[in-house]
């Protein structure tokens, strides 16, 4: 499904996808940022995976001393570069979240937010151990997925990306219970804080889950290795 990103949803198509949201979808962009931004420290090192063309580094920029966004999309990222251009402590980089590049222990933060660890389509529970790796001893993760009662909102935005060509069509009888699925092959998935849970048993973090918004669920996870 990455590779459908690649093709199908980067750069300006991507963009695209959040320039049309409802002003709900936008309210629900705007709580996630501002949860996110909470979290953040003025000398923190944070990471986003799956950045996109960088659409929140801005934000977590005013609050963090550098922020390293990264993302498998590299015409995503050369966008990015050009409307980053006068942020001097934001970093693009090219690399899969999975395997992730970095040192142990070097980020305060890690952030995986609006459902990129359902977007990614990975191993999700390896998505979370490498991330667990690269974040220093009393660092934060921040995953995120839907909330079951977003639904309405969440399928309105898809159709609305769908009418516009940026997906195919959507496939309504196989759409349902938090599972979209378009005739062209893209399939968007969610994650339940008890799936988030049982992803993050037995690792080195304390987790706990919180619903921002009535529009997505936050697990928030402290490493203790």
């Amino acid at each position: 499904m990455s590779d459908y990103y690649s093709r199908h949803l980067s750069a300006d198509r991507l963009q695209r996808v959040y320039e049309i949201a409802s002003p709900r979808v936008k309210q629900y962009f705007e709580a996630e940022i501002s949860y996110a931004q909470q979290k953040i420290q003025p000398n923190d090192m944070v990471l986003e995976l799956g950045c996109g063309y960088g659409r929140v580094l801005p934000s977590l920029a005013h609050c963090a001393r550098l922020v390293v966004g990264i993302d498998t999309s590299l015409s995503s990222l050369m966008l990015g570069q050009k409307l980053l251009k006068g942020y001097s402590n934001c970093l693009l980089l090219q690399m899969d979240a999975s395997k992730l590049s970095f040192l142990d222990a070097t980020f305060d933060i890690v952030l995986c937010i609006q459902n990129g660890i359902s977007a990614f389509h990975v191993d999700q529970r390896k998505l979370i151990q490498e991330s667990i790796r690269v974040t220093k001893p009393g660092g934060s993760l921040l995953f995120s997925s839907y909330s079951e009662k977003f639904w309405q909102y969440r399928l309105e935005w898809f159709q609305r990306q769908s009418d516009e060509g940026l997906l195919g069509e959507i496939d309504y009888e196989r759409t349902k219970n938090g599972l979209i699925v378009c005739k062209d092959g893209f399939t968007a998935t969610t994650v339940t804080g008890e799936q988030f849970l049982a992803l993050a048993k037995d690792l080195p973090v304390e987790s706990k889950i919180i619903e921002v918004d009535d529009s997505c669920i936050v697990c928030e996870m402290q490493v203790y290795h």
